[in-house]
């Protein structure tokens, strides 16, 4: 076929999609679509769509690796510098522990061992056995907004938002490997490839999304989505990235190939943060400035449902048995606990200042790629 992220199966009789780029040296010319990218019509798909990319985050398909760890959700509250630790069988916070200056996320390592707080202002990675909830040294690192892992757990990748790059690292010893200049500010959202050769990224304050190679740790493709991207999360088919946008209300589908938006669909005010439902089926789109969490369906590109939460629903993840959503209320102080059989409400946990990425952890997966729980 003409698209390289498409390839049909050889031995599966669901439409399998596998990323194949990634081979590109680091001279390769930098796509540079026009600003305003076209909107098209969402066509519709017949049958459930292929759940290639999620096949091992189903439910009970928890890693040997997590066999014994308590379910735990580990919020960070980024105005107070602490986390607080939910125990979600009795919704009641459990622990809470200061950290370094401005913890913006709880990510898992790749290996599901050890979690990390991102300190942002603190330039420090905070970890946590999440077996025994005891609280290690920091790890100084410089400006980790987010942090994010490759597929084959050679690399760590923090995420430097103020300084406007990439910092390729040993996972085990932190030694940086190699530095890689986003050409944008606000770089601080990403999901991987179907291969895991390549990741995009979201650059929130200038409305561009960028494409790194990360085999060779380079910059190979850009577009101007305008508004304000945020959450970034690969389709299940692995044919597209959606990106939330919380300037534009909605969601862009991206073609990662040609780097061209291919539809725009319209969710809520502030459109944050993205979760795959447990059966790779839907996507859960967070409007934070709203108060709603919008449904969207996979394979019709439609909005099937949107449920009001009040407040405002930010980062977050879904339970290990599919049945619930967190997500971190960023400026009232509390945390939503959302059926998503219902849409209902059935929680609101009030926790430290500006709580934002959310972890509830463990989760079905063999490994994770990073954020607050990108799992494959």
């Amino acid at each position: 076929m003409s698209n390289p992220w498409y390839r049909a199966p050889i031995v599966s009789a669901v439409a399998l999609v596998l990323v194949a780029c990634g081979h590109h040296s680091d001279g390769r010319a930098v796509v540079r679509p026009r600003s305003h990218a076209p909107t098209t019509r969402v066509t519709a798909r017949a049958g459930p769509p292929p759940a290639d990319v999620y096949a091992h985050t189903g439910v009970g398909q928890l890693s040997p690796a997590v066999a014994g760890v308590p379910s735990r959700v580990y919020v960070p509250n980024s105005e107070a510098d602490t986390v607080d630790v939910i125990d979600p069988i009795s919704f009641r916070i459990v622990d809470h522990f200061a950290v370094g200056r401005v913890p913006q996320h709880v990510t898992p390592a790749w290996d599901l061992t050890t979690l990390y707080v991102d300190n942002d202002l603190g330039n420090s990675l905070t970890p946590i056995d999440p077996r025994t909830g005891r609280v290690g040294a920091p790890i100084p690192v410089d400006d980790p907004y987010n942090l994010y892992f490759t597929p084959d757990g050679t690399k760590a990748i923090v995420v430097a938002e103020k300084l406007r790059r990439l910092d390729f690292r040993d996972p085990h010893t932190w030694k940086l490997v190699k530095s890689v200049a986003i050409p944008h500010p606000g770089v601080d959202h990403a999901d991987f490839s179907a291969d895991g050769k390549e990741m995009l990224l979201s650059c929130e304050f200038s409305g561009w999304v960028v494409r790194v190679d990360v085999e060779h740790m380079a910059v190979t493709g850009e577009l101007h989505v305008s508004g304000s991207p945020v959450d970034v999360k690969l389709a299940p088919d692995g044919s597209a990235f959606y990106v939330a946008n919380q300037v534009r209300n909605g969601v862009s589908v991206v073609d990662p190939s040609s780097m061209h938006e291919q539809r725009f669909i319209p969710t809520g005010r502030g459109a944050h943060g993205l979760y795959t439902s447990r059966d790779a089926r839907s996507l859960y789109v967070s409007n934070r400035l709203a108060g709603t969490v919008s449904v969207i369906d996979f394979a019709t590109g439609h909005i099937i449902a949107t449920w009001p939460t009040g407040g405002s629903p930010d980062m977050g993840g879904v339970s290990a048995d599919g049945t619930q959503l967190w997500l971190s209320g960023r400026y009232d102080a509390e945390v939503y606990v959302i059926d998503t059989r219902s849409g209902q409400v059935l929680h609101r946990i009030p926790v430290g200042r500006g709580p934002h990425g959310l972890c509830v952890f463990p989760q079905p997966g063999r490994y994770s790629l990073g954020h607050t729980g990108v799992f494959r």
